[in-house]
Parts: structure tokens; sequence; C-alpha cells
């Protein structure tokens, strides 16, 4: 029994991401997508079961990188809870937000593949499901620091999830709308002086 020729399975991803980009999810064609990257559709077939999967196995990376990422930033979050750190939680300043902006724009293709071009797909709601998942993460966090009397306001899941689609939109809109990382990373001055959640939770 012969070993699939994995060499080829690059070249069908960044054909893949190409097209995706290019026409989107939904119109996006694997025909097309097998001719450019100079193999046959049953050689892509073999490998993904369709379109859904190879969409996904284009995003993993980026997903991986958020998934990872957010990992991160809870665990740390905890750790300043601990030692009655909140100003370090929320830290708004502008070096924070440029921060964001060079994590998204050194995977901008993965995140305007999810942002803009993920109709049809399990992921065109992204921007609600990863605010549905971070407002989660943050109200358990926000009711722990207010029991302990860190913070002197409570905000319920509802306005934390508006709050959250403001914020996180504000992010992501820069490559929605194609701002040059310079544009970006300009970008982040207003957005300090935009929020201020300090004010809103009371600490």
């Amino acid at each position: 029994m012969s070993l699939p020729n994995c060499s080829i399975d690059p070249k069908i991803l960044v054909s893949a991401k190409e097209e995706f980009l290019q026409k989107g999810f939904a119109e996006a064609s694997l025909r097309e997508i097998c001719q450019k990257a100079g193999v046959t559709t049953g050689a892509l077939y073999k490998r993904f079961s369709g379109k859904e999967e190879l969409f996904a196995a284009v995003l993993e990376p980026t997903l991986k990188d958020i998934n990872a990422l957010s990992e991160a930033v809870e665990q740390s979050n905890y750790e300043h809870l601990e030692r009655a750190e909140m100003q370090a939680v929320w830290d708004m300043s502008e070096a924070t937000h440029q921060r964001w902006i060079e994590f998204l724009y050194s995977r901008y293709d993965g995140f305007k593949l999810l942002l803009c071009c993920s109709a049809g797909s399990v992921y065109a709601n992204f921007l609600n499901d990863f605010v549905a998942e971070n407002t989660k993460h943050t109200l358990a966090f926000v009711e722990k620091a207010f029991a302990r009397g860190l913070t002197k306001n409570r905000i319920d899941e509802d306005e934390l999830h508006i709050l959250l689609t403001a914020y996180w939109s504000t992010l992501f809109e820069t490559i929605i709308h194609d701002f040059s990382k310079e544009k970006a990373l300009h970008h982040c001055s207003i957005i300090t002086r935009f929020f201020n959640w300090q004010a809103v939770l009371g600490f």
C-alpha cells in the first residue's frame, strides 16, 4: 500500500487560502483550488471531506493561536487577581492595544478569512461566537473580583456582551476595512481614549 504524497498538502492549502480570500467560502470552487494547486480533485478528497473541512484546515493555525493566547491571558489575569492587581488586568494603554494589533496583523489572512470571507461556513458568526466565549470567561472573572471587593460595580451578562462586542469590533474593524498596519497601530491611540473599563467596573 503506497503512502500518500504529503508534499502536495501545502500546495492545496496555499491555493485554498487564495481562493477563499478572493471569493469567500460560499463562492470558492474546489475545482479552481485543485487546478491552481496542480492536483486532482481526487487527491483533495483523499485529504479533506469537502470545502468545510478544507476551510477549517486553512484556519487551523489562526484558531490555535487564538485559543492559546486566550488561555495564557486568562491564566495571567487570575494570577493578577490573586495579587489584587486589577490595573494590570485591564491595562488599556496604547502599548497594550498595539500588541493586539501586532497579534492580529501577524495572522492577517486568517482573521480576514474569519471576519470577511466565512459566510456560509460554520465560522460565519465568528465575531459573535468569539465575544460570547470572551463574555462568559470575563463575567466569571469580574464576579470573583467583585466578591473580593476589588471592583465596585457589577455588570450583567447582556451589558458585558454589548461592551465587549464594541471593544473587539473596533480592533477587528482595522482588518475589515483594510487598514495598513501603520494606520492600525495609530488607531490604538483612539481606542485607548475611548474605552475606560476602570470606570465601568469601578476600580
